[in-house]
């Protein structure tokens, strides 16, 4: 019969793993807090913000003003489309590029795979450049097009690198094994390594589809034609630009508040950073148990 000791702590690992505790919940209460602000002053009327000073813990005069004039501005959910779209379009050609080179890498009788990993490694320290990478997009025609913001970033060296590292730690017999079958490389790596893969699979497409969710630079320099801004380059006109609203896209949703007000267009900065969060924020739950055994899988060779 086996017993289990049970390992009983001193003093002073009770000690630390107190302060430990009381550290991460005092840390985590500054990171979350500031979120937390934004939600409650885009629900708090602009007026009752006006006169308060300090930490705001609670909605003050709760109001849905400026969601309602988020929700009547055509300009969101057309961001919101393209925005959509642009995720699509972007996370599925990286993920095929970043596992197809990925598991091409990880094979050890792939030809010249020292030179070409010095090549691909070469790439996360030096780059062209903003000028030489816009005469390039001109050159390929793709200015004012969708693909020029989902084509130019669309293979991450870092998130190769992490795959092909997952890849490799593979039994070689189960490939083997399969080779013997009769499968080719194609097969392999649709039916052994990506099922086997599961949680990296879903981490790199997090990354990318955040990445691919915030990004603005690149619109902002090879679009011109609204109809195809993504949401962050709206969310950069209401926040940053703080452009005005019209009477028409208001429709009395403020209900009476002056619009030139500082308060009030605060309110519709708040309310369209919350807006444009959304998305993001209920989709990373879902995939937040598969986040910390996806980075670790293929940070470590097996």
């Amino acid at each position: 019969m086996l017993i289990r000791s049970r390992h009983r702590e001193t003093s002073a690992e009770v000690a630390f793993n107190l302060f430990n505790r009381i550290f991460l919940f005092l840390l985590s209460l500054i990171f979350l807090y500031p979120f937390w602000y934004v939600v409650i002053c885009s629900i708090s009327s602009p007026s009752a913000l006006r006169g308060s000073v300090g930490i705001i813990l609670w909605p003050k005069e709760i109001t849905w003003a400026g969601y309602r004039v988020c929700f009547n501005n055509p300009n969101i959910w057309m961001g919101y489309k393209n925005t959509f779209l642009y995720v699509l379009m972007g996370t599925s050609i990286s993920m095929v590029l970043t596992t197809l080179g990925g598991y091409a890498l990880s094979r050890p009788n792939l030809m010249l795979k020292k030179p070409v990993m010095i090549l691909i490694t070469i790439t996360m320290f030096f780059g062209g450049g903003l000028v030489p990478t816009y005469m390039l997009i001109r050159n390929l025609g793709m200015i004012n097009t969708r693909w020029a913001i989902v084509l130019p970033g669309a293979l991450s060296t870092y998130n190769m690198i992490v795959m092909r590292t997952s890849f490799q730690g593979i039994p070689v017999g189960m490939i083997e094994s399969a080779k013997i079958d009769g499968a080719n490389d194609f097969r392999i790596l649709w039916s052994i390594v990506l099922p086997t893969s599961k949680a990296l699979l879903a981490v790199i497409a997090l990354f990318y589809g955040v990445g691919m969710w915030n990004s603005w630079f690149s619109a902002s320099i090879y679009l011109q034609d609204r109809e195809l801004f993504p949401l962050q380059i709206i969310l950069q006109e209401i926040i940053i630009k703080n452009s005005p609203i019209s009477a028409a896209t208001v429709g009395g949703a403020l209900d009476n508040m002056n619009q030139d007000d500082y308060y009030t267009r605060t309110l519709l900065q708040y309310s369209t950073i919350i807006v444009s969060s959304l998305p993001i924020i209920l989709l990373y739950p879902f995939l937040q148990k598969y986040f910390v055994k996806g980075v670790m899988i293929g940070s470590i060779k097996g």
